[in-house]
């Protein structure tokens, strides 16, 4: 629904003053307490507020939601844009036993991939692949905690394709690496929570100049998904104080994968001289390990 891609907090704003008592009793929870309200199930909500678990659920449809669990993630949408790292460590306390913080995070990582997979649209995958051959040239910023994975695409994009370029902080500014931006490029944005601000302000502009945008990102809720002609979500569901990069690099390691695929028999050769290059350069370790005893 719509209603999920807008604030919480200015949605209970709007509303509020048509919501019954006991519904207004439980915006004011919401709105003092959203951290602690998003892990909560309905019935347990209504018992801290005072109201039954229906006035929960109801009070979920009065705010335009299909129910308790549509509210629950834009809460937990909401959680992830609103909360400092110091306010999420607060809220690892299922962490703190050192025998279940490996499994607990290999296991979130791994539904974040199972949701990513549930929830890709592979026309949407394809459209991407078709605009990356269709682009003159093809822009990548990734920001802040999104960096490794904007280096990653460019590292290997840049082994099949002769028109990347990666942006990142440096010398020159962000946006004078985009000043000769036209709307014959492309420029693929990620962005993850907290989202940097000079992705979201450099993708706005971009459009401005009419360049195609792809978004990778972690929900349509997110502030780049607005932005983008294309949006695809590699889940990042929040564990602690980290967020989970492992499903959005599996999605970038699909679409380095697919790209490569439509140029394999290009690349080969490309491949095959950087191959002799990194021999001669001694780039990789190939020394035989196994007769030094």
């Amino acid at each position: 629904m719509e209603v999920e891609k807008k604030d919480l907090l200015k949605i209970l704003q709007e509303k509020y003053s048509r919501l019954s008592k006991g519904q207004k009793l439980i915006a004011e929870f919401i709105i003092n307490n959203y951290d602690k309200a998003a892990f909560m199930t309905a019935s347990k909500l209504g018992d801290i507020v005072g109201v039954s678990e229906s006035t929960v659920v109801r009070f979920a449809i009065a705010l335009g939601f299909e129910g308790y669990p549509s509210l629950q993630t834009s809460l937990h949408e909401l959680i992830k844009n609103k909360l400092t790292t110091v306010q999420r460590l607060s809220m690892s306390d299922d962490f703190t036993n050192k025998g279940t913080v490996l499994k607990k995070v290999l296991k979130a990582d791994i539904e974040n991939i199972r949701e990513t997979i549930d929830e890709i649209d592979m026309n949407i995958f394809e459209q991407v692949i078709h605009s990356v051959f269709e682009a003159k040239r093809i822009y990548i910023i990734g920001l802040r905690s999104s960096t490794s994975l904007a280096g990653y695409l460019g590292f290997y994009l840049g082994l099949i394709l002769d028109n990347i370029k990666v942006v990142s902080f440096g010398m020159s500014d962000v946006f004078e690496q985009l000043l000769r931006v036209s709307k014959d490029d492309l420029v693929i944005g990620i962005a993850y929570p907290r989202y940097s601000r000079k992705t979201l302000d450099a993708l706005q502009y971009v459009k401005e100049q009419q360049c195609k945008i792809v978004g990778i990102t972690d929900s349509m809720a997110s502030p780049i998904a607005a932005i983008s002609d294309y949006t695809l979500i590699g889940k990042s569901n929040m564990a602690s104080f980290v967020d989970s990069l492992v499903a959005p690099m599996s999605l970038i390691n699909a679409l380095i994968v697919a790209i490569g695929m439509r140029q394999k028999n290009q690349i080969t050769e490309s491949l095959s001289k950087l191959e002799n290059i990194w021999q001669e350069y001694n780039v990789y370790d190939s020394k035989d390990k196994s007769n030094n005893k």
